[in-house]
């Protein structure tokens, strides 16, 4: 289990490709090693016949706002099972065993689940986060990784009786029960209509919260907002306009953008002992890819990450002393950090 160190999980409320998001982006660049590799995966949207443009939204907003990174961004038409454009098919897959960032948006999220749920995509995704790569969800994608889901769609938009479905349960192998909910204060509704909690309106997700079982930790997002969740260092932090409010029972904590709390604040949080959740096939050959990339063997230490994405924030604000007073801290602990036209390297010196 030596090779397990899970990358981050980025999940927004909303705004993920709005100005507000930006600073998220750049974060998560700052910590990879460049040049690297985001793959956008059509799968929540895949119903739709403009899937392939939702995604490429996505794309386009990447690819300018990282541009000082100079990323390699594919769209990954994984659409729906028993297709041409199936997650379980090997050659539509196939970049995702080279990601370091995945990312996962709009759409909806039962049928998220429904593609997703067991099939190679996500077992690649799987595997390729326990490896250290990023996973970045919002809207649909979020709600997918949740323990229980809840039907948007059916509800909100159909009428269907208030219920949850069975999620991906992402975090069910570290420990977590949690159900996530994005657009917690969205308002979209006005004064007329409560549109808070997801659409939801906080009278009718009051009888929802009564149909999970008892003490289900519930993760709220509140709009243009992120939730980082660094899992190797065990640690969350929160960026962007609004805060992520968690509730547990009658407990309720509040955290403000900013503000940094540990994952044990989500329940008993631990690291995956076991690999049972992927097949085995699939995590060697994660392993064999990894290698074949030639992916260093020496982990860069957190405090230098850390000083390198200060310092990419400093060069963004224009900074330029604090910037070289940071290569200089970088540099007393046997680091190099270089900008180049492909980005920021960090190398041993």
């Amino acid at each position: 289990m030596q090779d397990l160190r899970p990358g981050a999980v980025i999940l927004f409320g909303s705004g993920e490709t709005s100005p507000s998001s930006g600073k998220t982006h750049e974060y998560i660049a700052s910590q990879l090693t460049t040049p690297f590799q985001i793959n956008i995966l059509e799968t929540p949207a895949g119903f739709q016949p403009n899937s392939s443009l939702v995604a490429q939204e996505v794309a386009d907003f990447m690819a300018l706002r990282l541009q000082n990174y100079a990323p390699q961004i594919r769209v990954i038409p994984a659409r729906q099972k028993g297709t041409s454009f199936s997650p379980d098919d090997p050659q539509i897959t196939e970049p995702l065993w080279d990601s370091d960032w995945i990312f996962l948006g709009p759409g909806s999220p039962t049928y998220a689940v429904r593609q997703l749920q067991y099939s190679l995509a996500y077992h690649i995704l799987v595997a390729r986060h326990r490896l250290g790569a990023t996973l970045m969800l919002a809207s649909a994608g979020v709600l997918a990784l949740s323990a229980y889901v809840l039907p948007v769609y059916e509800v909100y938009k159909a009428g269907e009786d208030l219920h949850w479905q069975a999620g991906l349960d992402f975090f069910g192998a570290y420990g977590l029960s949690l159900v996530f909910i994005p657009h917690w204060n969205n308002t979209d509704g006005g004064v007329k209509l409560d549109t808070s909690h997801c659409y939801m309106g906080k009278e009718r997700f009051q009888r929802l919260v009564a149909l999970l079982p008892a003490g289900q930790t519930i993760v709220g997002l509140d709009e243009h907002t992120s939730l980082i969740m660094e899992l190797s260092e065990g640690r969350c932090r929160v960026m962007g306009r609004g805060g992520v409010i968690l509730l547990r029972g009658v407990q309720e904590e509040y955290f403000r953008s900013g503000s940094t709390f540990p994952c044990d604040a989500l329940g008993d949080f631990r690291l995956p002992a076991s690999l049972d959740d992927i097949p085995m096939e699939i995590w060697q050959q994660a392993l064999e890819r990894r290698r074949g990339r030639g992916q260093p063997q020496e982990v860069i230490p957190d405090e230098v990450r850390a000083l390198v994405a200060e310092r990419q924030h400093a060069r963004l604000q224009k900074d330029w002393a604090r910037a070289d007073q940071l290569r200089a801290q970088i540099a007393s602990l046997g680091w190099e950090v270089r900008d180049t036209p492909q980005g920021v390297e960090i190398i041993r010196k």
